[in-house]
């Protein structure tokens, strides 16, 4: 069946046109953010060439002000699987504040929360039966610190080199990039990072793990910001086996991968893994109101939840409002109802097959992987000597250069908004909505290799790069 959505020739000329003229006319600051908010963000944007205003977004595509249309491949770090403003979770929402119910009562049961920790808990399955609702994948993490230590009665806490779990203290004290923790003073004693992903790591997490100092081995089951690693799935099983002997929970980071991110519900089905807790945000609302979620086992919620003396002895001011609870269950009606987690299995696949064959040819593209509809292209530096000088050269100015004058290209140029990992700047995340389209998926293939193409035989994109690199130390 014809897409009757997709633009025609005469359109995407237009598109291209509008954005070469775009890329020589400064975008106008918004002066009240910059003023009140946060100032280098909007300077970093305009240097990139970036700071657009955009008027409306729908599904995989965002529209500017002054004409423009992007298509979206960073999802907003995975938050937007249903895409932008899905009309079913609007319309719920606006159903939900019309019946001017009890948002914020605090003082009652909230239905809505128990209905939806129902849902939850069925599509996790195994050993995941109760739920605590907060307002993001950071305050997850920190909820998962808690109460991993209230049911082991230990301190210590493991976690993945190269991990990102959020920038709140405790889930800071999670990740080892120096770059998130430096300037913040210490974090959470008793934490200890272990290599992740191979079979041949289980050895160091086992002498970890057999001190009995741990409470929880918290880890994504992908590591996205690192470069989106996908794991050996004997690894996972055989950590999970550990943490059991060893009387550690295992628990998962999901907010990345959970929700159909990766083809399953949660990327732990994919190796038949029963995790002790497992943390969700971002995707969990449609991308339209802050909630995230800690599932747990009966005996982990127990842990804290003791007595009627303990009923409140964690909680969050918006973690059960009623409007987040009710986009969280629109949410679900959609990504079940749409079967977008078979459509992120198998345009996934079908992404990456066209990625690989459409970069094979250029020398600096190490590999395409990912699964489901969460992918990453790892570059490598250039052998050839005529690149490999530039490429050295503003590397030394700033190690994510070269990985972010690609977002800008692949925006300004061809309007594919997407950006490199947090981790690992060698890698552009390729992770759009899970409604995406197959000819959204050739365009952007196309534009992707452009832009390669282009780093490979033009002094152009080199000479801009160094441009900018020394403009960004002048900023």
């Amino acid at each position: 069946m014809r897409d009757c959505s997709r633009p025609t020739c005469s359109t995407q000329r237009k598109n291209k046109e509008q954005m070469s003229a775009a890329s020589v006319v400064s975008t106008p600051v918004d002066h009240l953010y910059s003023e009140h908010v946060n100032p280098q963000w909007v300077r970093l944007l305009n240097l990139l060439q970036m700071n657009a205003r955009y008027t409306r977004c729908a599904g995989v595509e965002l529209f500017t002000d002054d004409g423009r249309r992007i298509l979206d491949y960073l999802s907003g770090y995975c938050v937007h699987n249903t895409g932008h403003n899905h009309p079913a979770v609007v319309e719920a929402l606006g159903h939900e504040l019309a019946a001017s119910g009890p948002g914020m009562l605090q003082s009652h049961v909230p239905e809505l929360a128990g209905e939806l920790a129902a849902r939850l808990t069925d599509l996790a399955g195994g050993r995941l039966r109760r739920a605590f609702f907060c307002s993001s994948g950071s305050e997850g993490v920190e909820a998962a610190i808690k109460f991993a230590r209230a049911h082991t009665r230990r301190d210590g806490l493991l976690y993945g080199e190269g991990a990102f779990h959020g920038l709140t203290c405790g889930a800071l004290s999670l990740m080892s990039d120096r770059f998130w923790t430096d300037g913040f003073g210490p974090m959470l004693p008793g934490t200890q990072a272990v290599p992740v992903g191979q079979v041949r790591d289980l050895g160091v997490l086992e002498k970890h793990l057999s001190t009995k100092k741990f409470a929880a081995f918290i880890v994504e089951p992908l590591q996205s910001e690192a470069g989106i690693r996908v794991f050996e799935a004997e690894y996972l099983r055989a950590a999970q086996e550990l943490c059991r002997r060893y009387g550690t929970l295992f628990v998962l980071d999901e907010v990345q991968t959970g929700l159909y991110r990766t083809g399953e519900f949660l990327a732990a089905h994919h190796y038949g893994l029963d995790p002790d807790m497992v943390v969700l945000a971002k995707a969990l609302s449609g991308g339209l109101i802050p909630v995230g979620a800690l599932l747990m086992s009966e005996a982990v919620c127990s842990s804290v939840y003791s007595s009627l003396k303990r009923a409140i002895v964690h909680t969050s001011t918006f973690s059960e409002n009623a409007l987040a609870m009710r986009a969280g269950l629109a949410t679900l009606d959609v990504l079940q109802r749409e079967h977008l987690g078979e459509r992120a299995l198998l345009l996934g696949a079908e992404l990456r097959r066209q990625l690989r064959e459409a970069l094979a040819p250029f020398e600096m593209v190490r590999d395409v992987r990912g699964l489901g509809m969460l992918s990453g292209i790892e570059f490598a530096a250039p052998r050839a000597l005529r690149l490999r000088i530039a490429f050295e050269s503003f590397r030394r100015i700033h190690p994510g250069m070269f990985g972010q004058v690609l977002v800008m290209r692949l925006f300004r140029d061809h309007g594919i908004l997407t950006q490199i990992c947090g981790n690992n700047f060698m890698v552009l995340k390729v992770a759009p909505p899970l409604v995406v389209s197959e000819w959204q998926i050739e365009e952007a293939v196309n534009a992707i290799r452009a832009v390669v193409e282009l780093v490979h035989t033009s002094t152009s994109f080199w000479s801009e790069a160094l441009g900018l690199a020394r403009r960004a130390v002048n900023v």
